[in-house]
């Protein structure tokens, strides 16, 4: 528990047996976690804060990511297949929908981040449906110190219920997206099936994952995952192509296009707008009107969309539900942050320069006069407060 936030969050621990090859890779250490740190998606499980501490026999780096309370999807499988249910499609286009997009965001990163650690253990899902990927971390640390790492981080290509996960060229080659795209194919055909049976203790055969993939009724679902699972890298497709995909795409809806526009411009609006505009609309009056030629239209009333309804279906959106494939976001620039300190130094050491000041956010409404001089470049307003407004225009907002 966070005593500082009152929020739940993971304690991960990264060993290093040889202080020596600490020391020559800690600028580097520092280098990754700060870009781990920039990595804001929805459907990609937080870091919260790292430090390196080197007071131990064993030098390692600490770090705290966000807890997912509701477990892995490995487990809700082995729970619905245990009480004899199926996998809703719905659920499962949902739920693929999520993976690629937080995929599509990290191959989008500048340099691009390849998971390489993609099994159902590693997916977690929350109690209301939203779907997140975890240990982002783990291929970064394999890649660069493969022989310093030691503790609680293991080796999943070693365990052999989780081999069937990893692409045939994992390992012998350098590492790329297709890797993950083989990986995610694994787990989306683990959601379809729920499980794909192993030879007792050995691991999932090459025969089992082609008897599951023939075993899927719909043809675009098998069609989606033996793409995805090609045994040649460079014929697998991208994440972003893959929400392209005639399975997963869908042209989305009015309301959730303006779901989203909400969420994004939300700053701008008062506290509690929603329960305010809809406190003050007649429920019988008729918010959009269908006609149809030669026979009656469609009415659709404000009562006809519950209040309670629409709050959870912002909530969910901006969750990230329900994101918008067809519009998917690159990494967005990454804002600055100070370097994070060792524990010992982060109670002593406080930072010389004041902390910025909040930018303020309001929408503000100003009656003001415009005068026009020659070869202006600028527009002031002053307000009765004396608190003066002033930015720089271009020629054509003149013309």
């Amino acid at each position: 528990m966070d005593t500082e936030e009152g929020v739940e969050v993971v304690w991960n621990e990264v060993q290093f047996s040889d202080k020596k090859v600490f020391k020559a890779h800690e600028d580097r250490i520092r280098e990754m976690f700060e870009n781990l740190m920039q990595v804001e998606h929805p459907n990609i499980v937080k870091f919260h804060k790292y430090w390196l501490d080197t007071r131990e026999s064993r030098a390692r780096v600490i770090f705290i990511t966000e807890y997912m309370s509701s477990g892995s999807l490995k487990q809700f499988l082995k729970k619905t297949k245990k009480n004899h249910k199926t996998m809703n499609v719905k659920a499962w286009k949902r739920w693929c929908t999520q993976i690629l997009s937080a995929l599509s965001y990290l191959h989008s990163c500048d340099p691009p981040i390849i998971h390489g650690n993609l099994t159902c253990d590693t997916i977690f899902i929350q109690h209301n449906g939203l779907i997140k990927i975890g240990s982002v971390w783990h291929r970064l640390f394999v890649n660069v110190f493969p022989e310093a790492i030691h503790g609680n981080v293991h080796q999943h290509r070693d365990e052999l219920r989780n081999q069937h996960f990893f692409a045939p060229e994992y390992g012998l080659a350098e590492d790329d997206y297709s890797i993950d795209i083989y990986s995610f194919g694994i787990c989306a055909l683990e959601m379809a099936v729920l499980e794909i049976q192993a030879n007792g203790d050995t691991a999932v055969s090459k025969e089992a994952i082609v008897h599951a993939g023939l075993s899927l009724e719909d043809p675009l679902m098998r069609e989606f995952t033996q793409s995805c699972v090609r045994t040649e890298a460079k014929l697998r497709p991208t994440a972003h192509d893959l929400l392209f995909h005639r399975v997963l795409f869908e042209v989305h809806s009015l309301k959730l296009l303006a779901a989203h526009c909400f969420i994004n411009n939300q700053y701008l609006l008062p506290e509690n707008c929603v329960e305010e505009k809809t406190k003050s609309i007649d429920p019988n009056g008729i918010m959009a009107e269908t006609s149809h030629g030669g026979r009656p239209g469609i009415q659709l009333k404000y009562s006809h969309v519950s209040p309670l309804e629409l709050d959870k279906f912002l909530e969910d959106v901006k969750n990230g539900i329900y994101p918008l494939m067809s519009f998917a976001s690159q990494r967005p620039h990454p804002l600055p942050r100070t370097l994070s300190l060792s524990q010992e130094h982060m109670e002593t050491v406080k930072t010389p320069t004041p902390e910025p000041q909040e930018t303020e956010t309001r929408k503000l409404f100003i009656t003001c006069l415009l005068y026009l001089f020659y070869k202006a470049t600028g527009v002031s307003y002053e307000g009765v407060s004396y608190r003066r407004l002033s930015c720089h225009t271009c020629v054509a907002l003149w013309l």
